[in-house]
């Protein structure tokens, strides 16, 4: 299938580490994990997969326990829209996308890898499990009742993902796990070294959507008394997946409109950092609110110490920490944005505001420790874990 290594692709393939598209598998290929094109790749590779896998067991954990399908299904539709979205721009040409989208960007080949080298194995974990992250965090607050709703609740968790994701996002360019084609437009404006439709469309909107949608066809079935049946999850499931990037595409229409052939990068730029800021200022005060609620005791929603929070959590920032810690010799190195090695570095002052943040959301939840009367824990609902 000589037709799936494009030249544009197979060029920053060989920037990245010296592999090319021309001799890798179809379907599954494996490589020593010390072999790789540096350290840090198996670090993120395996912490990724270590998510992914705690998300799975908390979700069969809670569908057990509480008879909730909600973690199950949002550990799947993730992976659904990602295949959904992710495997035409590994190949615009072959599903003739090369003058409407091109190529956008390329992976590093990490210990395993699917699909000619375009997918590891890793970016397919990290869906599910930040995903999952990020909704417990804000399900855990009691944000997700009535007086709330589903809508605030998906913008919540938006907002969490967010600052998640782009701790890990501003570091990716600069220690090769990928590189974008910045010459192609569709990458433009960009935040330092990141296109701003990752930092918003991809980091902020997708989960949101993903949640919305779950909540929706699934959820609230459940809140009904109504469980879904095996084969009913599972379409239910696949149906949030595959609706997902219309959400993100309705909600990118508005940066859209200033694109084109000549695109006006600085409009784009505008819209998308004023709706980030709507996200935030619907967020923060909600999260805010309900974690001084849990600190006062006042139970609205299900409020307690999460143990998947505090160990992935945990372990998700603690590695972030010291990744960033082994990047910055280089990054306060480089010149004009580009490291001696020729690699880009991320906006370092926006990724540490997101690690406080995220670190704030993920001690609000995992540390949270619930004091009820009497009178309370006989009439409360109960407790999710």
């Amino acid at each position: 299938m000589a037709e799936q290594c494009n030249p544009i692709f197979d060029s920053i393939a060989r920037s990245l580490g010296g592999f090319s598209c021309h001799d890798a598998a179809a379907v599954v290929d494996f490589r020593n994990p010390f072999g790789l094109s540096n350290w840090t790749l198996p670090i993120i590779e395996w912490m990724m997969v270590l998510g992914a896998v705690l998300a799975l067991v908390h979700a069969f954990r809670r569908l057990r326990r509480d008879g909730d399908p909600t973690n199950l299904a949002l550990w799947f539709a993730p992976i659904i829209y990602s295949l959904v979205i992710e495997i035409p721009e590994y190949f615009p040409n072959i599903f003739h996308l090369e003058d409407t989208v091109g190529v956008i960007f390329a992976h590093n080949v990490f210990t395993v890898q699917f699909l000619f080298d375009r997918l590891p194995l890793y970016i397919v974990a990290l869906y599910p499990a930040l995903t999952t992250l990020a909704y417990e965090i804000v399900r855990s607050l009691g944000v997700f009742q009535r007086r709330r709703g589903i809508l605030v609740g998906a913008v919540c968790v938006g907002f969490v993902h967010h600052v998640l994701y782009e701790i890990f996002d501003q570091l990716g360019p600069q220690l090769r796990w990928w590189a974008w084609n910045t010459d192609n437009k569709t990458n433009h404006p960009m935040l330092s070294s990141v296109p701003m439709t990752s930092v918003f469309m991809f980091a902020t909107v997708g989960p949101a959507v993903v949640v919305f949608l779950v909540r929706m066809l699934v959820t609230r079935r459940v809140q009904r008394g109504i469980r879904p049946g095996r084969w009913q999850l599972v379409l239910r499931t696949v149906l949030a997946g595959i609706l997902v990037p219309v959400g993100v595409t309705i909600f990118s229409m508005p940066s859209q409109i200033f694109g084109g052939d000549d695109p006006n990068t600085a409009a784009q730029a505008f819209v998308l950092s004023l709706e980030l800021a709507v996200v935030a200022a619907i967020a923060i005060p909600v999260l805010s609110r309900q974690w001084l609620l849990s600190r006062r005791g006042v139970i609205d929603g299900i409020v307690i110490p999460n143990r998947f929070v505090a160990a992935f959590g945990g372990i998700y920032l603690v590695t972030m920490l010291v990744l960033w810690i082994g990047a910055l010799p280089d990054y306060f190195g480089a010149t004009a944005g580009r490291t001696s090695d020729g690699t880009p570095t991320g906006n370092l002052l926006y990724a540490a505001v997101c690690f406080v943040l995220a670190a704030l959301c993920v001690a609000a939840v995992a540390g949270v420790t619930v004091h009820r009367t009497t009178a309370e824990k006989r009439r409360a609902p109960r407790v999710e874990v």
